[in-house]
């Protein structure tokens, strides 16, 4: 499970995504990736989910990138407990996906590749598209 080694503060406010991403719009390292159509949430659990869906797909053969990181605690409360108290102790860790930010990136071969990003983006709670970077050759 991926959480940061130490935060400022132990307990945040989740808080609204509702602007469109500003950083991660393009493909930085990797041929092809999944850009996200929605804003929302993706928990630790689900990025490893989906790394791992990837790599056994493409094995040894390709190389992935993982560009969001869990970094907003979220809390709860135990069930069956009654209100007040503070606020519950910390749940899962979540990464803030804005619309338009790459979330993953791989690069491979393009029949080795699509197969499993398509697969991996069942996996994900919000829309995301496949992408691939074009390249344009100059004369």
């Amino acid at each position: 499970m991926l959480k940061p080694k130490s935060t400022k503060y132990k307990k945040l406010q989740k808080g609204r995504i509702n602007q469109k991403a500003s950083s991660n719009l393009r493909l930085n390292f990797g041929l092809f990736g999944l850009k996200a159509l929605e804003s929302g949430r993706i928990t630790s659990d689900q990025i490893e989910a989906v790394r791992i869906n990837i790599s056994r797909k493409v094995k040894k053969l390709g190389k992935i990138w993982v560009n969001s990181f869990p970094n907003v605690p979220i809390t709860s409360k135990p069930s069956e407990v009654r209100m007040g108290k503070g606020k519950g102790n910390i749940a899962y860790w979540v990464s803030n996906v804005s619309r338009g930010k790459v979330v993953f990136e791989a690069a491979g071969q393009k029949d080795l590749l699509l197969d499993p990003l398509k697969s991996a983006a069942n996996k994900l709670p919000f829309k995301v598209k496949v992408i691939q970077r074009f390249f344009f050759q100059h004369y």
